[in-house]
């Protein structure tokens, strides 16, 4: 089975480009979001639970479910 990518260049104008960068940066700050919320969910539980420091340690509810693909897609459309 083969597989062809193409690719295409374009030229755009000042006012498209700026909206295209202003789009690629809500892109960027969304997925290192949802990146931070699953890195502080695995950092949370790291820790035993008598040994968590308070000051350095991620302290998120246990009851906080994980926060998967599907529900950062779900919560995607309320940020």
């Amino acid at each position: 089975m083969l597989t062809f990518n193409y690719c295409y260049r374009i030229y755009p104008d000042a006012t498209t480009e700026q909206r295209l960068i202003e789009w690629m940066e809500i892109c960027r700050r969304a997925y290192n979001h949802a990146l931070g919320e699953i890195k502080d969910w695995c950092n949370s539980r790291k820790c035993l639970i008598d040994r968590c420091s308070l000051v350095h340690e991620y302290i998120i509810p246990a009851d906080t479910p994980f926060p998967g693909e599907l529900r950062q897609l779900n919560n995607l459309p309320k940020a």
